[in-house]
């Protein structure tokens, strides 16, 4: 099981913020590409960056920067944030980043997503951001009526291959993931889920790895990391071997 580091961009800063509250900002690195070589140095396998500028703006702010730790990295980056269209899609790709993240486009641009599965295939991963079940979009500032798992079970139709299931009242709060809802949405479709938010501690580490059975191939952490309430080598371990 893949355990992926986050690193939030927002004004050229790496950042983590808490339920995607931008007045509830906390900036841990003036330098996200010395983040994202420090991750790569401790062993991680995949980096996953959101250019928060661009998904509350809809349009990608920080590509030159996002290029930039990709390019100086040996490690695969996904990048998600304000990624809405063929053009942008493109452009990302081929600035050297290995996957690609679409959320609000899952809502509102499916035709988008469908080119861009034929095109890419599994270098697109499509965001489930989930409130009371339902879907939120556009840097979570909107609320949809769909439901999380209708649109899980949509884009596994279209044949996205990969999925991150993220639980907003969760997220940044450093109380532990919801494990009963990832567990619920992973059995409900076919395809790999990555989990996030939330996770706090080697135990909540532990009992995302039990979910490997269900179909949770992952687990994003952020703000843990940063504040030192998890090791990521640490939390590696567990995933990869079980402990």
């Amino acid at each position: 099981m893949l355990v992926i580091p986050a690193i939030d961009i927002r004004g050229g800063n790496c950042v983590r913020l808490v339920q995607g509250k931008l007045e509830q900002e906390t900036i841990f690195s003036k330098d996200p590409l010395f983040m994202a070589k420090l991750w790569q140095a401790q062993g991680a396998k995949r980096i996953h960056i959101v250019d928060l500028d661009g998904a509350f703006s809809g349009v990608i702010q920080n590509l030159e920067l996002i290029v930039k730790i990709a390019k100086s990295i040996n490690v695969p980056v996904e990048v998600g944030g304000g990624i809405r269209d063929m053009d942008t899609i493109k452009r990302v790709l081929s600035g050297g980043v290995a996957k690609v993240i679409l959320g609000t486009s899952a809502i509102y641009n499916t035709d988008t997503v469908k080119k861009a599965l034929k095109k890419f295939g599994d270098k697109i991963i499509i965001s489930i951001d989930s409130l009371g079940g339902k879907v939120a979009i556009g840097g979570w500032k909107e609320i949809t009526a769909v439901r999380s798992m209708i649109l899980a079970k949509r884009v596994e139709e279209m044949g996205v291959k990969e999925i991150i299931f993220t639980d907003i009242k969760k997220d940044g709060m450093l109380k532990g993931p919801n494990v009963k809802g990832i567990k619920a949405f992973a059995e409900k479709v076919r395809i790999p889920v990555i989990a996030c938010g939330g996770i706090s501690t080697l135990d909540d580490v532990k009992r995302i790895k039990e979910l490997e059975k269900d179909g949770v191939s992952g687990m994003i952490i952020g703000r843990a990391l940063y504040t030192d309430d998890i090791k990521l080598q640490e939390a590696m371990e567990i995933a990869e071997k079980g402990g």
